[in-house]
């Protein structure tokens, strides 16, 4: 299996690791961090290094009871950054963005995923994705950041994330987007309390007869500092 954008492919025979890049002033763990040009690029590299073959760039933080920002905010902290990247490292580039606007911007500077936790639901989000032809990460979450962790419930939470991707698979295949174009992630964290997210992990291979390739984002998440007791720092 392999993903092609940008003119050229990522081999998903094997697994692959994403490096998360926050432009962000609130993200939970590293918020204010790599918010220059130059500061963001040595993380990108020092993440490459370390054995990174994807960099996810976000502008907008999508912890609990985050502020939206605007589209312009969201623009001058995510365009910069892709672009730069793209011109001086061979690794592929997930752009974490709900924005139609900053979709489209991106693909033009070089960015080959787009990794939306909204699932392409913002007005315009689908349409940009399908225009742009690059691969989708769908993501499952309840609710929205804001209040997503205010008391999630579910009768059957394989069940309900399962329809969801069967749901979504479809509304972009009707857009236009082929499905070997798209990559699910189950939303670990994302209104799921910790019961949930561990039941998600012990099926989370049953996702397999999607035949698509799975985004999995665990590191620094609550799930994992309420099982060990440690902080974000610690957590990876």
């Amino acid at each position: 299996m392999k993903l092609f954008a940008q003119g050229t492919s990522l081999d998903l025979s094997h697994p692959h690791v994403m490096g998360i890049l926050n432009v962000t002033p609130d993200s939970f763990s590293d918020g204010g961090t790599h918010n220059s040009l130059l500061d963001a690029v040595k993380h990108a590299n020092l993440m490459i290094n370390a054995g990174a073959t994807i960099i996810d760039v976000g502008g907008e933080s999508t912890r609990p009871g985050a502020a939206e920002v605007s589209v312009e905010e969201e623009l001058q902290r995510v365009i910069p950054v892709v672009e730069a990247i793209a011109q001086r490292f061979e690794v592929w580039i997930s752009v974490d963005t709900s924005k139609p606007e900053v979709i489209r911007e991106s693909a033009k500077v070089g960015a080959h995923i787009i990794n939306d936790i909204r699932s392409l639901s913002e007005p315009g989000a689908l349409e940009a994705a399908a225009e742009t032809g690059l691969p989708v990460c769908l993501m499952h979450m309840q609710g929205n950041p804001k209040t997503m962790q205010e008391a999630p419930k579910y009768d059957d939470v394989f069940a309900e994330v399962n329809r969801y991707f069967i749901e979504q698979i479809a509304r972009c295949e009707q857009a236009g987007i082929a499905k070997e174009k798209l990559l699910l992630d189950p939303g670990f964290g994302f209104g799921k309390n910790l019961s949930h997210n561990y039941s998600l992990l012990a099926r989370l291979a049953e996702f397999h007869h999607f035949n698509l390739p799975l985004l999995v984002g665990m590191s620094r998440k609550s799930m994992i500092g309420q099982l060990l007791n440690v902080g974000p720092s610690e957590r990876l």
